[in-house]
């Protein structure tokens, strides 16, 4: 929640969000607080090394008021990078607290905010918190004495430059500190750090905030991206989309926000946990809306929020017991199941106004297109990997244990290993040693332990037992203690592990969890990746997940990998490393034996994007050359919107597919943003693109210059009046229509008020609208403006084509 009054913003929550802006385009950052903790540092490392590879001057000065600045922050800080100046207050027992944040523009702009935040996740993204921002304008004598106070500071006589000695010596006087003042500290820690409590229903997927006595839930996170993506499919009308988010962001609660736009809601699932946590979190969110449950036993069908098993629905009696037309909205959890034949019949009996889909893993194994069900319109995606970059999920250390298992022996049946055949080879003493000793060299504190079989899993509960570890083997047929029970024991740390065969892979979240074990072939992607979802939600005291996985010669074990790769490594071809690169904090380890193992499978591509390749590289044959984007859509025989759902761009994919040549992949990550934007921006009106084209038609060395609305206003007028389906299409509702004469100053305020002003406001523009002036929001060099110039105008031809193909095949139907 922000309250904004000229160039004064109160933010009470979520100031991460105003920091990574305020860093993007900011020429020096300048950071003064009192505590550091390692989780804002993770936070905010990846931002603040952008912005220093940018050219960025970054300074930062914390304390050691209290000792509450923790040793691991001051490294996490001195590992983000080398040019990163870092120092250290000694404040010997004198009160150091403040906390301020200054961003200083080439432009002679500036921004400072000041409040109660400290430098821990905490402080940025959960606690009650208030800070106050102010815009350099409406100050500037204020924020430059700020400045200048800021760089005293700095430099004090009683700072000290953070070095490996420095940080040394600190870690001393801290770890003494805390050894005689273990209880305040802790207080005051706790304070500071608890970022996720156990007992709060999924408090890791959005903000809870008191307003008097009731509840309010805010978005946060990746909920905030996705709901923006979301509202500009919906201006671009479309009907149905797809988001794909890690599990542990809170695709549920970003549902519940997405609904309250609309008056009837079905959320669908296939599990009865998660229509009971999907209501929950709903009325947490829309408190004054009805709600009911549709299943065996429950028909509450007359509710404003139904939430129904598949199961039930699947029968043709009870879909038909709703008009096709009742609900505005239809939500799909675990959307990967779509294209089962029992979720078809849903999706094809009722007729909503949108269809939302969401999942964690989209890629099924049986290479059913779930992406078709939404007409390839993946709203918003962002996975595991991406989002412990971001801090909004924990990292991870994998350690590949080899398995001598010959499961080339044990009989295929399809999709999954002969039962029988499988389980006796996996009840032998030697390999429930190997299991054993690897869980003790690795584990942490609290285990989920995946497994093929009951068997299995009563025959290593009982292993475990009796080498003294508190075991159970929690599956459909445990007698003597309830799913429930297991659960709360594991996380009040009465028990060590649970070993399961399906139970977790959805719907049930035990934030606490800090080991995984896998005793099984991975048979399934898709399954290994909700598996790996249970661990790395966010945790008071859990620094990372501890995965230990059992690596033989099963099928797709060589896939399994490609999980933690990242964009670029998902290319997959024979050339790949074994072990692909991860966030910072996060560890991969094989053994020699494994290793040796994956060099001898071959690695496989993502079906969805081989074939999107394939078809590029089809009509790249038939015509000889590198098909603009245009031709693309109009030759190519996969949709050219999945090229942009998948890959950001379509220069984004000619990157991934390795057509450009290395100054143009240079140029590509320089201006990866801007090719973004014109790909995304929202377009129920061609307006933006007719602005953008007419900036590129002045050529490729002056396109990128700032232009004023009366200068477009001739060209836009022209072109949208020039073609009869333009005029039609886009010139006609009422503002418009008044403009079919020409008047300069008319079509100029149209063109302020509609294409630049809401252009530039929106959500991650890399526009600017002030003074009359729109500019772009990127500093190029010469020699990149005509790469970027060809790139933009393929982009923009694109755009407005496929916009006025789909506005007249909408007034044709």
């Amino acid at each position: 929640m922000s309250t904004t009054t000229l160039n004064v913003k109160l933010i009470t929550e979520n100031l991460a969000d105003e920091l990574i802006v305020g860093m993007q385009h900011a020429s020096g950052i300048y950071i003064m607080t009192s505590f550091v903790m390692q989780s804002g540092v993770r936070l905010l490392a990846p931002h603040l090394k952008k912005a220093i590879d940018r050219g960025a001057e970054v300074k930062l000065l914390a304390g050691d008021y209290l000792f509450v600045t923790q040793p691991e922050g001051l490294q996490a800080l001195r590992d983000t990078d080398s040019r990163l100046e870092a120092r250290l207050w000694r404040s010997m027992g004198t009160s150091f607290h403040p906390k301020a944040y200054l961003f200083d523009y080439d432009n002679g702009e500036g921004l400072l905010i000041v409040g109660s935040s400290n430098f821990s996740m905490s402080a940025m993204r959960m606690g009650m918190e208030w800070n106050l921002a102010m815009n350099a304008k409406a100050e500037p004598y204020t924020f430059q004495v700020a400045l200048d106070k800021f760089m005293q500071n700095f430099y004090h006589d009683s700072t000290l430059p953070l070095n490996d000695h420095t940080i040394s010596l600190y870690e001393e006087e801290y770890r003494a500190y805390h050894r005689e003042n273990p209880e305040l500290i802790r207080r005051i820690t706790e304070m500071e750090e608890e970022e996720y409590r156990s007992d709060s229903a999924s408090s890791s997927e959005a903000v809870v905030i008191p307003d008097g006595g009731q509840v309010l839930i805010q978005p946060r996170f990746a909920q905030l991206d996705a709901l923006d993506a979301l509202e500009r499919t919906l201006e671009e009308e479309y009907d149905k989309a797809m988001v794909v988010m890690a599990t542990g962001l809170g695709k549920t609660y970003l549902a519940g926000f997405f609904a309250q736009r609309f008056q009837r809601v079905l959320f669908v699932a296939h599990r009865e946990e998660i229509l009971l946590q999907a209501k929950r979190s709903f009325q947490q969110i829309m408190p004054d809306k009805t709600f009911g449950i549709y299943n065996g036993q429950l028909k509450e069908g007359d509710a404003d929020c139904v939430f129904a098993s598949i199961y039930t629905l699947g029968m043709k009696k009870h879909r038909e017991a709703f008009a096709q037309k009742h609900f505005d909205l239809i939500v799909v959890d675990e959307f990967h199941h779509a294209a089962a034949s029992s979720y078809q019949s849903v999706i094809q009996y009722f007729e909503p106004k949108f269809l939302l889909g969401i999942t964690a893993t989209p890629d099924r194994m049986d290479g059913k297109d779930v992406y078709a069900l939404c007409d390839g319109n993946v709203a918003y995606q962002i996975y595991f990997i991406e989002a412990i970059r971001r801090g909004w999920l924990s990292p991870f250390q994998y350690y590949g244990v080899y398995d001598d298992t010959d499961y080339s022996s044990i009989r295929w049946m399809g999709s999954h290993y002969d039962d029988e055949q499988l389980t006796a080879a996996q009840l032998r003493g030697s390999l429930a040693d190997k299991i054993y000793d690897s869980w003790m060299a690795h584990k942490q504190t609290r285990t989920i332990g995946f497994c093929s079989s009951i068997r299995q899993a009563d025959f290593l509960a009982r292993y475990f037992q009796e080498k003294g570890n508190p075991a159970v083997s929690l599956h459909s047929g445990t007698a003597g203690m309830t799913r429930g029970e297991a659960i709360q024991r594991l996380a009040d740390g009465d028990l060590k592990i649970i070993f399961t065969v399906d139970l977790f892979n959805e719907g049930v979240d035990i934030p606490s969890v800090d080991t995984l074990l896998f005793v099984r072939p991975t048979e399934s992607l898709t399954v290994f990746t909700q598996q790996v979802g249970r661990g790395l939600r966010l945790y008071e005291q859990k620094t990372h997940c501890t995965i230990i996985d059992l690596i033989g010669n099963y099928r797709n074990a060589d896939v399994k990998l490609r999980l933690f790769a990242n964009d670029e490594e998902l290319k997959g071809t024979a050339k790949d490393k074994v072990i692909p690169s991860v966030p910072a904090g996060c560890e991969i380890q094989l053994e020699t034996e494994v290793i040796n193992l994956l060099d001898e499978l071959s690695r496989k591509k993502l079906p969805h994007r081989e074939r999107l390749h394939r078809s590029f590289l089809d009509l790249q044959a038939e015509i000889g050359r590198i098909p603009s984007y245009l031709e693309l859509h109009l030759y190519g025989r996969a949709n050219s919107w999945e090229y942009r759902n998948e890959f950001g761009s379509y220069i984004g994919f000619l990157q991934w597919a390795e057509c450009l040549t290395e100054q143009e992949e240079e140029i590509y990550w320089r201006y990866e943003s801007w090719l973004r934007d014109v790909e995304k921006t929202a377009m129920n009106k061609s307006y933006k693109m007719i602005v953008l084209l007419y900036m590129l038609e002045r050529g490729s060395k002056q396109w990128a210059e700032p232009v004023t609305s009366l200068e477009v206003a001739p060209f836009f007028h022209k072109y949208l009046t020039e073609k009869e389906y333009r005029k039609r299409i886009d010139f006609s509702d009422n503002d418009a229509k008044k403009l079919w004469d020409y008047d300069e100053v008319r079509v100029g305020k149209l063109i302020e008020r509609m294409p630049m002003t809401k252009w530039s406001s929106a959500r991650g523009s890399m526009t600017r609208f002030e003074d009359g002036v729109f500019s772009l929001d990127i500093e190029t060099t010469a020699e990149d403006l005509e790469v970027l110039h060809r790139w933009t105008q393929e982009v923009c031809l694109y755009r407005l084509h496929v916009h006025f193909e789909r506005k007249e095949q909408g007034v044709v139907q």
